[in-house]
């Protein structure tokens, strides 16, 4: 079940009438209209939550539940957070699945006549997390829309990360196109209109992601009728004809619903989008989700952490943008040929200018996370220190162009790069004018605008500064007044200014001194002359303070004005950093450009595969070689024993055309990849078994996905097919699947490692059909594993060698070779009926086969199969003929 089915429903418990006060009847009030959340009640310096909201976040947050009004029958449960620590404990109920409305006092209870107003300035929820820390660097957090055409299988489709500002959209021809993109953008909440709540296709979605918090619009979001208008107020122009949805109706509606969604739980029009871009299925190479999985490309099959997966060997980014990118262009391998050039162009050029790439190496390491830090600023959440992560970022801009431009005829790509990067020059300017260097944390202690920058301000602040020498004057002149050695000014909140004396000395206090307080060794007073000075200071401090505040936000809404400026640099500076990232790998792993073309081909020459080469140390990979065509080499059949590196052979194929269509070296002597529009892979079910579905039920359910989609320009790794099932069944579902992948649209390029060696067969049917085996060393009845791919097929599997390598008992082990014996020596016949299942210490008769072996497998029936297989029946003589079938007959005869 989804998260939100299970926590999103708190509930509002019952109030005591006789703790009723004020304050509780406005917070009931309040929290009646955001009754999905767990409210945070402003109160003086905490965050407060009542009743069954105190219940969950106490425990969840692991902090103190007490109770309001303890003596009463009915005491309220109540807990609280402090308000300037607040981010913490809010992240961690959100990553809990629940949704947080930050209620704050929205006047100055100093000011204010009666109870406090108070308004929910913002809603947090999973897909809408901000908050500093609470995200990875290098991980988007997406918010997903999705809206289904009534009449058909179509669906709209947009995500936003409010983070980073990014606002996407396409529309999905298929139900299985939409899985497939849920599955690439894991989002962290999924919107969708309140009449898909029971349907079987959320149902889907929330068994294949467990983990996301699925919310039902119940507000109109998804109202078709002015999903456009709202979209042109919005982004305030008179047509969408620009953004390219204009005629993307399903778009239309899923992008106006997630913005109206944003609005919403912000409760701002200030939000870091500044338009929406439209993307397109058909310009990428489509991985869906088994492929992903089974390539491990993001993410470890073991504890799904990054570590020992392509995204952890190529990402050698510099900054948060750049990493975050990455892994788009891992998820989103492009079909343009010249796109793919342009960034094959790139990193070759940066690989023959090590000095330059060093330098922007260095310059880019003081990047900070722009994309984030302008979204704060649009948020309004930006601290002084956000600015100034702004200002020393855009600072390495003109150092960053002065350095590209040393490059002699940069690439095209490289080119449109230098030609785009804005300085933003006025930005620095002015933020350098306005923040100062080391500012306090909060803009509430004031201490944050420079002097210089607005002359009222300086006024108040001087006001404060000679308020010291006053007082210093002050001290002075009263010591000599009165001759009270011990006299000092001290100040407190609750007295304000004060004259302490000590108490030896308190005789030679004059008449108009006033007292305020006696403590044990002194007394404390004031005087007419120091309440005036205290007035004006104290009020000139409030109105500096009041004043920083109102200039910085002002300084947030220019650079939030200027959001789309710094994003776009943002997104430019992410793409040299990947391409720097690519040229380091591919420096640092030998890695070698391939070659694209849309041809049929693939050849690889010395393939390697990037994450285990990685994980042995370079030079003790054993690479290998790959041919694939659509005339003579469309199927590679490739069997050898478990652990040879029949798999790691398959992937590495399927990666390294992947890495040459994202635009990346690869790992390789040579390389020629014919363009590849969908990767599928068949390997293993480990993470289906806990979704209900047998192992053979995901492998079939897989097969028939590639089946029904690979087209003539798909590559197909298949690994084990059939292996769920009886041997019979298996091998025959085997033999089929490959007979249809070598007749599906003239031909798709396949990968088939198999323990079947009946399929090598397929060769003397096609002559398409390849036969490879990986090469092993028998010794001393012991195998060694030489990695190397061998033409030809092999009819062992080294099974029983392979187990004692395991660690089977050696009593296991001997028992399964004289049970091999019998078998390879022929106790069982033609029909794969057993006659004998002999033990070297006794003998015995066996009614039922204790295993179904293929009649192929037997001994005499290779030998006449053998002997069948070499007969020229055209060129053969009558009494050669006889010959043959004698010989035939004493080997049947011998077998009985």
């Amino acid at each position: 079940m989804a998260v939100s089915s299970l926590k999103s429903n708190i509930k509002k418990s019952s109030k005591d009438p006789q703790s009723t006060t004020p304050m509780l009847e406005q917070y009931l009030n309040i929290k009646s209209q955001y009754k999905d959340t767990i409210l945070f009640f402003r109160l003086g310096d905490f965050y407060e939550m009542f009743f069954d909201d105190a219940l969950i976040a106490s425990k969840i947050l692991e902090i103190t539940l007490t109770t309001r009004d303890k003596n009463k029958e009915n005491p309220i449960p109540m807990c609280g957070v402090p308000a300037h620590a607040a981010e913490p404990y809010i992240t961690k109920l959100v990553k809990a699945g629940y949704k947080v409305a930050i209620c704050e006092q929205v006047e100055d209870p100093a000011t204010s006549k009666g109870i406090v107003k108070r308004e929910v300035i913002r809603i947090l929820t999973p897909g809408l997390l901000t908050t500093e820390g609470a995200l990875d660097a290098k991980d988007n957090n997406f918010l997903v829309a999705i809206f289904k055409d009534a009449t058909q299988d179509r669906w709209g489709l947009s995500y936003i990360d409010l983070s980073t500002g990014e606002f996407k959209t396409t529309e999905l021809a298929s139900e299985e196109d939409l899985l497939g993109e849920l599955f690439r953008l894991e989002p962290k909440e999924l919107l969708v209109p309140l009449e898909l709540k029971n349907s079987d296709y959320i149902r889907k979605i929330s068994q294949a992601l467990e983990d996301i918090y699925i919310t039902y619009d119940e507000k109109d979001c998804f109202y078709k009728e002015n999903a456009k208008d709202k979209l042109l107020t919005f982004f305030n122009t008179i047509s969408l004809e620009g953004f390219g949805i204009e005629d993307k109706p399903l778009s239309i509606i899923a992008s106006s619903a997630l913005l109206d969604y944003v609005l919403k739980t912000q409760k701002t029009l200030s939000i870091p989008i500044s338009g929406i871009n439209v993307y397109n299925l058909s310009n990428y190479l489509i991985l869906d989700e088994p492929t992903k999985r089974n390539l491990e490309l993001i993410a470890n099959s073991l504890d799904h952490s990054k570590r020992a997966t392509l995204l952890e060997v190529l990402d050698q980014t510099t900054t948060a943008m750049g990493g975050r990118l990455l892994k788009k262009w891992i998820l989103y391998p492009l079909k343009d040929i010249k796109e793919i050039e342009k960034r094959l162009a790139v990193i070759s050029t940066f690989l023959e200018n090590f000095s330059i790439r060093k330098k922007l190496k260095k310059f880019l390491s003081k990047v900070y996370d722009l994309e984030r830090l302008i979204s704060r600023v649009c948020l309004f959440t930006a601290t002084p220190r956000d600015l100034l992560g702004i200002k020393s970022s855009l600072e390495n801009i003109p150092k960053i162009k002065v350095c590209l431009s040393n490059i002699t005829a940069p690439p095209i790509l490289l080119d449109e790069l230098i030609s785009q990067l804005d300085e933003l020059k006025d930005i620095v300017e002015l933020i350098s004018r306005a923040i100062k260097e080391e500012p306090s944390l909060h803009i509430k202690d004031g201490g944050v605008i420079k002097r210089g920058f607005c002359k009222e301000l300086d006024e108040l602040l001087d006001i404060q500064h000679n308020a010291r020498s006053y007082l210093a004057k002050i001290e002075a002149t009263e010591k000599e007044k009165t001759g009270i050695s011990t006299l000092k000014i001290g100040f407190n909140k609750v007295f304000g200014y004060y004259i302490e004396v000590s108490k030896a000395q308190s005789k030679l206090v004059p008449d108009y001194y006033i007292r305020k307080q006696t403590l044990v060794s002194s007394e404390r007073y004031i005087t007419p002359e120091l309440k005036e000075l205290e007035a004006k200071i104290l009020s000139a401090s409030e109105k500096s303070i009041a004043l920083e505040q109102k200039l910085f936000n002002q300084i947030k809404k220019d650079i939030a004005n200027q959001a789309k400026r710094i994003q776009k640099t943002a997104n430019i500076l992410a793409i040299l950093d990947c391409l720097l990232c690519l040229c380091e790998v591919a420096d640092k792993n030998k890695y070698v450009r391939p070659k694209i073309g849309d041809f049929d081909e693939i050849e690889i020459i010395a393939g390697r595969h990037p994450v285990v080469e990685k994980s042995l140390g370079f030079g003790k990979f054993v690479p290998n070689d790959i041919f694939l065509n659509r005339e003579d080499k469309q199927l590679l059949i490739i069997t050898g024993p478990n652990m040879a590196g029949k798999s790691t052979i398959l992937r590495q194929t399927a990666l390294i055309v992947l890495m040459a269509q994202m635009g990346s070296f690869v790992p390789a002597e040579s390389a020629k990849i014919g363009l590849v529009d969908r990767i599928f892979t068949r390997v293993g079910a480990t993470d289906y078994l806990s979704r209900g579905k047998s192992t053979f039920m995901v492998e079939m359910s897989e097969t028939a996905n590639i089946l029904h989609n690979a087209t003539s320009k798909s590559l197909v790794i298949l690994d084990e097919i059939g292996r769920g099932t009886s041997t019979y069944d298996g091998l025959s579902i085997a033999w089929a699947v490959a007979e249809y992948l070598l007749k599906k649209d003239g031909g798709i390029k396949t990968l088939f490692a198999t323990h079947y060696h009946e399929l090598t067969k397929l060769s003397y049917e096609s002559s398409k059909v390849k036969n490879l085996h990986v090469a092993v060393k028998e010794w001393q009845d012991n195998i060694i594993f030489l990695h190397q791919l061998k033409q030809g097929a092999t009819n062992k599997s080294y099974g029983i060698q392979v187990a004692a390598l395991a660690g089977i008992p050696k009593e296991v082990i001997n028992r399964a070779k004289e049970i091999l014996e019998n078998i390879e020596q022929g106790d069982f016949n033609l029909w794969g009926e057993p006659k004998l299942l002999r033990q070297r210490s006794k003998k015995r008769e066996v009614k039922r086969p204790i295993q179904m072996v293929l009649p192929i497998v037997s001994g005499v029936s290779q030998q006449i199969e053998q002997k069948l297989v070499t007969i020229d029946i055209n060129n053969i003589t009558p009494l050669q003929a006889l010959n043959v079938l004698a010989e035939l007959k004493q080997l049947i005869e011998k077998d009985k």
